[in-house]
């Protein structure tokens, strides 16, 4: 395997620190850069098993920086980037539009024109990878799949700010010809994700005995993937991906928000030895989120065929593992749930 230097950003957070854990340990001829703002969803506790090892190192920076993005590549003389920081929670993107403009777009540009200005005329063996989202593709019906040729609809400022930093990179492609890929992926889960996402949130709420908010009436549905084989995914993306494509990465796990909240449940009285049906009754519905999509659904047949990857657990396999870490780990729940944080959830969810 040859010698690469290559820049992961957003590698402190949850799909990232996994990205990063694969490729630190997977490829020892690599040397994997992890570069993180460290805003409240970026923790470094989540890569203390790799931190030591030769081929990783941390950088602490901003990818609005623009001067900072230059230096670093000029410093790194990076061979590839696999990006993946952006702010990511739909609720703060409605919140504060701002500030995902920031992140998702101009960091996202800063990056490309760093990339571009030090890789000039030596494009070969060079490769941008951008982590996208579904969301960009907009809300689904009961019927449909998002295919990597659907059109664009993103109903929110989150999902809006990923499909023009997806724009952006296909025009440096198009335009400058900085040799890039794109893959848009369903929601993930798994461990080490901060807890005012779904799946942590509950299962820390369900172990506390506090309210379960749902928004509506917990009829959305979503398409969920176990994040380690997303980080296989974009594992065989980037090592045999054709520059220039797209590539959708789906779960084939479609839930209805409340069915699969009623799992947790059912699991988590089993698991705390509790009497079946007694994490149920902390379900209490909240007003519904602004432009809530009402279904994703990723067809994923493109990398199978060409990539032959496929997911590796089923939901009901990867939930149970998911639960254990989070109860296994009380420790890391409690660092990563701060003051702040709780003043955030007690505003957001407003029992209607």
């Amino acid at each position: 395997m040859k010698n690469k230097t290559i820049l992961i950003t957003g590698g402190a957070g949850f799909i990232g620190s996994h990205v990063v854990r694969l490729f630190v340990t997977k490829y020892p001829n690599y040397h994997i850069v992890n570069l993180d703002k460290l805003t409240y969803a970026g923790n470094l506790a989540n890569l203390k098993d790799i931190e030591n090892q030769p081929n990783y190192e941390f950088v602490k920076a901003d990818i609005v920086d623009s001067e900072a993005m230059f230096q670093l590549f000029e410093e790194k003389q990076f061979d590839a980037v696999i990006h993946l920081a952006a702010e990511s929670h739909v609720d703060r993107s409605i919140t504060n539009p701002t500030e995902f403009v920031f992140t998702n777009v101009i960091g996202t540009v800063n990056l490309l024109n760093a990339a571009k200005n030090s890789w000039k005329d030596k494009l070969e063996d060079k490769l941008f990878y951008h982590i996208s989202t579904d969301e960009v593709y907009g809300s689904l019906g009961e019927e449909g799949i998002f295919t990597e040729n659907t059109k664009y609809d993103p109903h929110s400022p989150y999902s809006a700010s990923k499909a023009s930093s997806d724009h952006f990179v296909r025009a440096y492609y198009d335009t400058f010809g900085v040799p890039s890929l794109i893959s848009n992926c369903s929601n993930n889960y798994g461990s080490f994700q901060f807890p005012e996402k779904l799946i942590p949130l509950f299962i820390n709420n369900i172990k506390n005995n506090k309210l379960l908010p749902v928004y509506g009436k917990g009829e959305n549905i979503r398409d969920w993937l176990w994040v380690e084989d997303h980080a296989r995914a974009i594992d065989v993306i980037f090592h045999q991906g054709k520059v220039g494509e797209t590539y959708n990465i789906g779960g084939h796990n479609e839930w209805k928000n409340i069915d699969l909240i009623k799992i947790m449940c059912a699991i988590m009285d089993r698991k705390l030895g509790r009497d079946l049906g007694t994490s149920e009754k902390l379900i209490t519905y909240v007003k519904d989120r602004a432009g809530h999509d009402l279904r994703y659904a990723i067809d994923s047949t493109k990398l199978q065929k060409e990539l032959n990857w496929i997911p590796s657990l089923q939901f009901e396999e990867g939930i149970e593992k998911t639960i254990d870490w989070y109860l296994e780990n009380e420790t890391w729940m409690q660092n990563v749930t701060s003051g702040d944080y709780q003043k955030y959830y007690e505003n957001q969810y407003q029992k209607r």
